[in-house]
């Protein structure tokens, strides 16, 4: 089955719950659901096949080893060992092998399940959940989550925007109910 573009639990900066800063992307999917964006092949590293990943998380454990990246094509890569450098990580995979081999996954985005995280916020599950405030009233459909140093930022349609700070109860993919200060919404 090939894979269908949509969008992911995070983005810009990957997968990221959107708490940590992140921003929709894309999801792919595979014979068992989702797969999400999590990062790169940057380079070659080296002569014997390792790789510069950037990460497109803030979760490491995405390039621990053992864990399965995948490509976009299903191609599954098992992740034999990594280390920090320079803000990115050397991974090595297990059927990488040479500079070749390496060189041939230059720009090969990396794919991977969702993580089962209860009580963080996903940006695949906020994407199309309509939101609506304490009273009920709608204020839009979420288009994407922008990442923002302060909090992040749930994009609506019409381009209103509400830091996610203000997000006081969730049903994942259906609704989000914020509690936002009044003329928010005026503003800009």
């Amino acid at each position: 089955m090939a894979p269908t573009p949509a969008r992911s639990d995070g983005g810009g900066t990957g997968e990221r719950p959107p708490s940590s800063g992140a921003s929709p992307d894309r999801t792919e999917r595979n014979g068992d659901g989702p797969l999400l964006l999590v990062g790169r092949v940057v380079k070659p590293h080296g002569l014997r096949g390792d790789v510069i990943v950037a990460l497109s998380t803030n979760r490491d454990e995405r390039v621990a080893a053992g864990s399965i990246l995948a490509d976009v094509a299903g191609t599954q890569y098992r992740v034999v060992r990594s280390s920090p450098h320079q803000g990115r990580f050397i991974v090595t995979f297990d059927a990488v092998t040479g500079i070749d081999a390496a060189e041939r996954l230059r720009g090969t985005e990396l794919f991977a399940p969702p993580l089962d995280d209860p009580g963080q916020l996903w940006v695949h599950e906020l994407i199309g959940s309509r939101v609506e405030d304490t009273t009920g009233r709608p204020l839009g459909t979420v288009e994407g989550v922008e990442a923002n140093p302060a909090s992040d930022l749930l994009v609506l349609t019409g381009g209103a925007l509400i830091p996610l700070r203000f997000v006081v109860d969730t049903e994942p993919g259906v609704r989000i109910t914020v509690e936002i200060p009044d003329g928010l919404l005026e503003l800009g």
